[in-house]
């Protein structure tokens, strides 16, 4: 039988989902939850961007649609301008017996080492109570930093280094809070935005060189973080808007897992707005945008991967992999032991029955 789904969200990764779990013949769509007013009342399949008239229509009421008793909340609703909100929704789903799968917040993708127990015990708890598990993934951090490395590393006889990479143009990003507010782009140099502040990069991305750190039985001595930022040469227009002339129009970011004063573990960021801009960064493998992992041991590597979509460019294919990434997982969490699943607890995800969606 079909797995019952809850949606959260039709944002960016939330309306890609949300077309899946439509779509996908392993899931049954039993209810919708927006925080936009006008998309209440609206069907999923209208706000999924498909043809398809589900007869589920939006509502804006958490607890109400969890009384569809679903197996499954997928959950997608942005969480870094609003973290402990996030959390408090993961709870409540949780507790309603749901199985969670969610592209946010990335702190719950590994929180040992970052939150306190206090903060992770009753999720665990309310896991345990109920039989239910809570796994959180995407593309970056996700699948291109710890499932991608684990997998080619497996590989090496030894290894010294991992660096992973996401290079990107976001220049047709329409994710206005993520693009001003996170990232501080069209700010004048040194107004630092949340992205850049003592400890987040190490927050944010500590999950993923934890994660990595554990699977690779590492204990890291310490994480770094390191950012640069780049002006307009002149005022220009993006997705979100325009960009004014000596406002941020490029980042790079690098956070590193360190052992015996050596960096092991990194991840490293070069964001641009413009292709010209920073030429002496790094540069992606294809137009627009890719992600690479780089092993330097025996053997050694360098792979890049570049997403393509026939539906939208290089932003829209990255952030359909994470989507993807969680939907997948639908399955797997549901059938696993109860409380916070990660990539190291899950089976090798093959996302068996992808190919029924598309050869009928």
């Amino acid at each position: 039988m079909a797995i019952r789904v809850v949606h959260v969200a039709t944002g960016n990764a939330g309306r890609i989902a949300l077309r899946q779990v439509i779509e996908d013949p392993r899931f049954e769509l039993v209810g919708l939850v927006v925080s936009n007013d006008e998309k209440v009342g609206k069907d999923a399949g209208e706000l999924a961007g498909s043809d398809v008239v589900t007869g589920i229509i939006a509502g804006n009421d958490l607890a109400a649609a969890l009384e569809a008793k679903p197996e499954c909340v997928v959950y997608c609703a942005l969480a870094e301008t609003r973290f402990f909100e996030s959390l408090e929704d993961l709870k409540t789903c949780l507790a309603s017996g749901a199985n969670v799968v969610a592209t946010s917040p990335v702190t719950m993708m590994y929180p040992w080492g970052l939150l306190p127990d206090s903060m992770i015990d009753p999720y665990e708890e309310l896991c345990r109570e109920h039989g239910v598990s809570l796994f959180v993934s995407g593309v970056d951090p996700g699948w291109a930093n710890d499932l991608l490395p684990f997998a080619i590393a497996s590989t090496c006889q030894s290894v010294e280094k991992i660096t992973c990479y996401e290079l990107a143009d976001y220049a047709t990003y329409d994710g206005a809070p993520v693009m001003f507010d996170v990232m501080g782009f069209g700010r004048e140099v040194g107004d630092l935005p949340m992205l850049f502040k003592p400890g987040v990069l190490s927050s944010a991305w500590g999950v993923t060189l934890r994660q990595l750190a554990k699977g690779f039985g590492l204990e890291l001595d310490e994480i770094t973080e390191w950012f640069e930022q780049e002006p307009a040469p002149e005022e220009f227009d993006v997705a979100v808007g325009t960009i004014p002339k000596g406002g941020v129009a490029a980042v790079r970011f690098k956070i590193a897992g360190i052992v015996n004063g050596k960096e092991v573990l990194l991840v490293d960021h070069t964001t641009r707005l413009r292709p010209d801009l920073r030429p002496d960064w790094p540069q992606s493998a294809q137009e627009g945008g890719s992600y690479r992992v780089e092993i330097v041991g025996e053997p050694s590597y360098v792979v890049d991967v570049c997403p393509t979509s026939k539906i939208g460019d290089h932003n829209y294919a990255a952030i359909a992999s994470g989507a993807g990434r969680v939907v997948n997982a639908i399955p797997d969490v549901v059938a696993a032991a109860p409380g916070i699943r990660t990539v190291l607890d899950l089976p090798l995800n093959t996302a068996k029955g992808i190919f029924a969606t598309t050869l009928g």
